[in-house]
């Protein structure tokens, strides 16, 4: 049993209440008693507001059934239904002309562009090694991935070979990047041959090489004779380093699996580490025990003898839960768990406020700004909320206004649908936006739920509504001054194995006018950097049209004369429930929240909630509307179960699903099909925390 203590009338867990009184507020020098009747007074006034809001979303989703219900069976009429959610203040008018006025932010938001970290909190290790992705070495990842067209290094040491392609598609990059006068950067001999085209693009000397800056990312050449890679080298070139990972969210929401109060300590002690400075872990590898810690920063000298310096690490955003979970970590005056997004909002920035009254050895932003994402908002009455809540938080910690800063996740209907009025609900605090297609297509499944069975999974991708949702969140963010201000992102690269097929296709996102898009891996990060430096996207954002219309992005993705055979059924349906229980096990069993999940041809795909709750409604809306019955999803469950088992064969820590039919793990799983259509929102937390819960009980 859970440990509490009460302050101010709540009822807190005693490890938590001694964890922000002791590592939070005291170096702060705060006031405990102050802060926590400060924080019940907060709760008092937002927490009503919040519960509002979630009967608001209920009341609307119930209108918008009994509308499909009552057409049950008719032609989609388009007007007649963006009429309808007009009336029922799902749709609110556009704001009239204006720009943000977001002040103090980063130039790694504001006026740089490049590729975006998303980590699980709760692993320190993997939070490291994310927020350490700000340098990436382009030998390594090069050498350790599918990009060349050359045969992969064979195993045992290093394969020269393989090397020699590496280092040529070094010299390629380097003369695209930064082209020199009438010569390639595979003639050279040494680091006092060659001269720029453009000599501007030189910023110095490092320890061990030339420093050079590209559409404002920095590039090291680093020239090490001492190195096997640098004495085998003409020019004693032993690497290229390249700045990569501009900016990492470490997610406290979809990417973990955290139910409780000890999962939250940890999250939020991890964060402490990260805003300190001191994190790190220990780990195995190769017999050897390391330690992880969080680099330092990149030192250089300009021509004139100067020393300056380069942060070393990501800027790091923290990404709250939203506004539906709660958690019993700590419990209200009448015996409620508290709302899980207040809470993070409130001891995440504190914890941030270390860094903003200089507590940290690094320092993260260098503006005195505090930068959190805020998930699965709907519209803009909760953007308000939340800048509400900010305000009151600010004035909890003592902070100036807006020093919290926003970032706003397009990923629910009706806030795509409502992007101007949500970003003028926060246009003084935000620094960011971008398209989340999983969430936001689970999000377009639920709402119409009732319309009609949906288009296949693979099938939605062409669809109006998401082409015309990717658009129309980079034009309308354009339209109200984001560009220079902020960050316009774009969602995940999703298979980290891949990497080949990303450098193809990735760079689509920076076509599209996005200045950050999302990478898997540090890896990703290091090699999509590359696309930056091919496209200036500030260029880009210029010449991109104004925003369409609302018509196409309402277009409900019904499957309206499709006539499947039994084969395309099954295996949809299969793909959906192999899906799903592979990445429900790991969430159950081992709370795993992100992880790379194989797919039904056994690619390995990084899965998050957002994908669940994907596969989950999109086999209960075929459900619903008789596309297949129980006992067809309940057959491809078993089979797909056994599937699963054999995939983590391997896994020493895993519990096998075949056989434990009435485990937590397969019950969870049945449960978000078959509770599906009920679910608030379609969300898959509430089944999720309820078994995670009973798994940690025994």
């Amino acid at each position: 049993m859970t440990e509490m203590t009460t302050r101010a009338g709540l009822a807190i867990d005693s490890r938590l209440a001694s964890f922000l009184e002791g590592k939070v507020l005291a170096p702060l020098g705060r006031d405990a008693g102050a802060f926590w009747e400060g924080f019940a007074a907060l709760l008092a006034d937002f927490v009503p507001r919040n519960r509002a809001l979630l009967a608001k979303r209920e009341q609307l989703q119930a209108a918008i059934d009994g509308w499909h219900i009552e057409r049950a069976g008719k032609h989609h009429d388009p007007e007649a239904y963006k009429a309808f959610l007009t009336e029922i203040g799902y749709l609110v008018p556009e704001p009239g002309d204006f720009t943000i006025g977001t002040q103090n932010v980063d130039p790694e938001i504001a006026t740089m562009a490049g590729p975006q970290l998303v980590v699980p909190i709760l692993n320190a290790r993997f939070l490291l090694n994310a927020a350490n992705a700000r340098w990436g070495s382009l030998y390594d990842a090069f050498y350790g991935t599918d990009v060349l067209d050359a045969p992969a290094a064979r195993p045992g040491g290093y394969d020269e070979e393989r090397g020699s392609a590496v280092i040529a598609r070094g010299r390629e990059f380097l003369d695209q990047a930064l082209p020199l006068v009438d010569q390639s950067w595979a003639d050279l001999k040494d680091e006092h041959d060659g001269k720029l085209q453009d000599e501007s693009q030189w910023v110095g000397f490092t320890e061990k090489g030339l420093l050079f800056r590209n559409n404002g990312l920095h590039i090291e050449v680093v020239f090490d004779r001492s190195t096997p890679v640098g004495a085998s080298d003409k020019a004693g070139i032993a690497d290229i380093m390249v700045e990569a990972a501009l900016t990492t969210i470490a997610d406290c929401e979809d990417s973990v699996a955290a139910v409780d109060a000890e999962d939250k300590l940890l999250a939020y002690t991890n964060w402490l580490g990260i805003i300190r400075g001191d994190l790190q872990e220990s780990f195995e590898k190769g017999g050897r025990t390391l330690t992880r810690t969080l680099n330092g920063d990149k030192s250089y000298k300009d021509a004139s003898g100067a020393a300056h310096s380069l942060p070393g690490r990501s800027l790091m955003f923290v990404r709250n839960v939203g506004h539906l979970m709660t958690n019993p970590a700590i419990r209200l005056p009448d015996g409620s768990e508290i709302p899980e997004g207040i809470m993070d909002a409130v001891f995440t920035s504190a914890i941030s406020t270390l860094d903003v009254e200089g507590h940290g050895r690094f320092g993260n932003s260098r503006c005195g700004s505090i930068y959190i994402v805020k998930p699965k908002m709907h519209g803009p009455e909760e953007c308000l909320f939340t800048n509400g809540l900010f305000d009151a938080v600010e004035d909890l910690l003592q902070l100036p206004r807006h020093t919290i800063k926003v970032g706003v996740m397009d990923e629910e209907r009706r806030t795509s649908a409502n992007l101007a009025a949500c970003i003028h609900a926060v246009k003084d605090r935000i620094v960011f936006i971008n398209t989340g297609f999983l969430d936001r297509t689970g999000d377009e499944i639920h709402t119409s739920m009732r319309a009609g069975p949906m288009l296949r999974k693979g099938a939605m991708k062409g669809s109006d509504w998401l082409r015309a949702y990717e658009a129309r969140n980079v034009a309308i963010g354009l339209k109200h001054g984001l560009s220079g201000k902020a960050q316009i992102g774009k969602g995940m690269w999703a298979a980290p194995d891949l990497m080949g097929q990303m450098m193809v296709e990735k760079i689509g996102h920076l076509k599209a006018g996005a200045n950050t898009a999302w990478v898997p891996s540090p890896t990703a990060a290091t090699l999509h950097v590359l696309h930056y430096h091919q496209l200036n996207v500030f260029d880009v954002q210029k010449d991109l049209p104004d925003p369409a219309g609302l018509d196409a992005l309402l277009a409900i993705p019904l499957a309206e004369g499709a006539n499947w055979s039994e084969e395309e059924i099954r295996e949809e349906l299969d793909n959906n429930c192999q899906g799903l229980l592979g990445y429900v096990v790991r969430w159950i069993d081992q709370g795993v929240g992100c992880s790379k999940v194989p797919d039904i041809n056994d690619v390995g795909l990084m899965e998050d909630r957002a994908t669940l709750r994907i596969s989950s409604q999109h086999i209960a809306n075929w459900l619903l509307h008789g596309v297949i019955s129980e006992g067809q999803v309940m057959d491809s469950l078993t089979r797909m179960a056994a599937k699963v088992d054999a995939q983590n064969a391997g896994d020493p820590l895993y519990e096998p699903l075949t056989g434990n039919e009435n485990g937590a793990a397969f019950s969870a799983a049945r449960d978000l099909i078959f509770k599906g259509v009920e679910q608030p929102s379609g969300y898959t937390e509430p089944l999720l925390h309820a078994w995670r819960l009973r798994k940690k009980a025994g």
